[in-house]
């Protein structure tokens, strides 16, 4: 892979708008993922939370709840601080697609502990997929790097 290319991982046009999509986001998944991972914030950790995961089908429960815990919880941070975005952002839309469908069969509303939680959580992730992280990002630094630039894409020398 060239430069080009993986420059393209990190470039985005969006300003600053993704910024106030990616904090909440990022906070949001991490304490999730702190949930399943370390049994903070009320969680069960990954043994109990295994235990959950291998009752609904989820095999093996342990595993699972690694993988799911992870993704929130690393691909929280990486969308919070805006480092790998698009990676992070598709990884966590798959995590949360999961986690749709485990809700599926009680209808949309979170009241009746249905996936509109989760729906949301896809959707928000599949646009950081496809938008990039933004102006105000490690991305968008690193994407500065390698295109020569001493700035956040360019803006400031545009200015």
């Amino acid at each position: 892979m060239n430069t080009q290319q993986f420059s393209k991982l990190f470039t985005s046009n969006s300003g600053f708008a993704p910024l106030f999509l990616r904090l909440p986001l990022g906070i949001i998944l991490m304490a999730h993922g702190s949930q399943k991972l370390f049994g903070w914030l009320g969680g069960y950790g990954l043994e109990g939370t295994g235990q959950w995961m291998e009752s609904i089908g989820y095999a093996p429960g342990y595993l699972m709840a690694l993988l799911a815990g992870s993704a929130e919880f690393f691909g929280g941070f990486a969308l919070l601080v805006g480092l790998l975005t698009r990676p992070a952002a598709l990884v966590t839309a798959f995590t949360m697609f999961m986690a749709m469908l485990v809700h599926i069969d009680n209808g949309l509303f979170v009241s009746n502990n249905g996936y509109e939680f989760a729906l949301l959580l896809v959707a928000s992730t599949f646009y950081l997929a496809f938008s990039g992280a933004g102006s105000v990002s490690v991305d968008s630094a690193i994407s500065a790097k390698l295109k020569g630039e001493n700035d956040f894409n360019g803006s400031l020398s545009k200015a």
